[in-house]
């Protein structure tokens, strides 16, 4: 071979491989452009020779962000937590535009971190900084990336909103506290948010617009769509930003996996079920006690997330699962809405039970239960009963104080739906026990329920108790509302009224509410 031709073919062969390696940088600069790699801004904050060996490397910053998260995890592993937060930040401050640092980091704090430490209040210190971390500079740097906002709507229906961590409720209680200010002692006022009139109201329009990152705007949006909901509470929050992660998906479709898009949906939907479930706040202002029950006002618009998420899922098996807990839903709303006196809305909802599952039985355990075989009145009588999974005297008497428990100490608290609820679910539950005392009106061997008047005697007895029972401020408004004289030592009779046409196959007379 001749050294022209050599020289030709090396030339050819090189001719080739820069034609190859030009097609090549298109592809990665596209890739780059859809990951958002493309800027590489200056580190703000950092230790000078951090900052020199960064602008010295250039595009070996990726060699020192994967040193940097090596060192972290062993610090970390050393429960050198403080240390290993801040490599955590410079990690982040080095790879800004790539969405899994934030979201390892963030989670790393909420979830790894935080359960380290036992005193609550260092939890949740974590806890809201990894939050923090994917709101406040996560999304700062990445404003449409769908996958950080489902990292932190995850955080907020996951960590804070079940009940996997046993601090859960302290970090619920936190939160609210920290929302209240914003929408209130109902946790739904953004009337104020939304038209501040005073210079109170702009700060705080303000406050939550520049320290929570949230709209005001989009938050009624979100209201609207979804609520009435309490921004109080975690779930409120995972819906929220479950909604801007949607919108930011708008803006940059090229860039949003369908599958992330799937995600999103089911937070919303199952932060839906969750807030429905234990969606509304009962503070007890005797006790400073936190607690929380089922948000009733949700109904329409939980039945809708189950309907429309069902519609949007595209798996056969998770739509399946999506209508049995659909079912599920529909049964749980039927007997929390008897329970709360909303008798008119129980049989509305029992009727969509009833012609969207004609063939499933409404009690689990009995086959027959369809729903065109029982009244709602049976209904929650019988799944108060499926509920104790015993009949004996013994277990419904203790259902039924505890019912009269719970009236009392919500007409206290100013509950009156509640008090009616329980009040009413009382007396179904007293007068369906003691009709099977009694066939064709002759006796059986079950024992029946002590007299009415004696549980309720025993019932306000204990509540009304200057030592034992509630706390005096309590004490005090329960005896107005029921019309009692000023404390003494020995509890009325009868308060809560029985039926007022006992069934024919009732207990007999000496045993019956009178």
């Amino acid at each position: 071979m001749t050294g022209r031709l050599k020289k030709g073919i090396l030339l050819a062969l090189m001719a080739s491989l820069l034609f190859g390696a030009g097609r090549m940088q298109n592809v990665l600069n596209r890739d780059r452009d859809q990951l958002g790699l493309t800027t590489l801004p200056a580190l703000d904050n950092a230790p000078p020779m951090l900052a020199f060996t960064t602008v010295a490397l250039g595009g070996f910053r990726g060699l020192l962000s994967n040193f940097l998260w090596i060192r972290a995890n062993d610090l970390q592993l050393d429960d050198k937590f403080f240390e290993a937060a801040q490599l955590a930040n410079w990690i982040t401050d080095l790879e800004p535009h790539f969405a899994s640092v934030w979201i390892f980091q963030g989670w790393n704090m909420a979830y790894n971190i935080s359960v380290k430490f036992k005193d609550f209040s260092d939890r949740w210190h974590w806890v809201e900084n990894g939050i923090a971390l994917l709101r406040d500079k996560g999304l700062k740097y990445n404003p449409d990336n769908v996958l950080i906002h489902r990292e932190l709507a995850w955080d907020f229906q996951h960590k804070m909103g079940e009940n996997l961590d046993d601090a859960n409720i302290y970090y619920k209680s936190q939160w609210a506290r920290e929302m209240e200010p914003f929408f209130g002692p109902r946790g739904t006022n953004l009337v104020d948010l939304l038209h501040p009139q005073t210079a109170e109201q702009r700060t705080n329009a303000l406050r939550l617009k520049e320290v929570f990152k949230m709209d005001p705007v989009a938050a009624n949006r979100v209201n609207e769509e979804w609520g009435p909901l309490d921004w109080r509470i975690p779930e409120t929050s995972a819906i929220y930003w479950g909604v801007m992660g949607l919108e930011a998906a708008q803006r940059a479709p090229d860039k949003v996996n369908p599958t992330d898009l799937i995600t999103l949906r089911r937070i919303i939907y199952q932060s839906m079920q969750q807030s429905f479930y234990h969606g509304r706040i009962i503070a007890n202002p005797y006790n400073q006690t936190y607690s929380l029950g089922p948000n009733l006002d949700l109904v329409e618009k939980a039945n809708e997330a189950y309907l429309k998420n069902w519609q949007e899922e595209t798996s056969p098996s998770q739509r399946e699962g999506i209508l049995r807990a659909h079912r599920n839903f529909l049964r749980d709303a039927v007997y929390f809405l008897y329970e709360n006196y909303r008798l008119a809305e129980a049989a509305k909802w029992y009727k969509v039970l009833q012609e969207k599952y004609p063939d499933k039985p409404v009690l689990d355990g009995d086959p027959t239960s369809l729903p065109g075989t029982l009244t709602v009145d049976e209904y929650a009588v019988r799944r108060v009963q499926l509920e104790l999974n015993d009949t004996s005297q013994e277990r419904t008497t203790a259902v039924v104080q505890g019912l009269m428990y719970n009236a009392y100490i919500n007409l206290a608290l100013g509950s009156d739906d509640r008090y009616e609820g329980f009040l009413n679910l009382v007396k179904q539950i007293y007068a369906h026990f003691n009709s099977r005392t009694m066939i064709h009106g002759a006796a059986t061997t079950r024992v029946p329920l002590p007299a009415f008047s004696d549980l309720n005697k025993g019932v306000l007895h204990d509540l009304l108790d200057p030592h034992r029972g509630l706390p005096f401020e309590a004490r005090a408004v329960l005896r107005t509302r029921l019309g009692l004289p000023a404390e003494t030592n020995q509890a009325p009779d009868v308060v809560i009224p029985p039926p007022a046409t006992p069934p024919a196959t009732n207990a007999p007379a000496t045993n019956a509410p009178a």
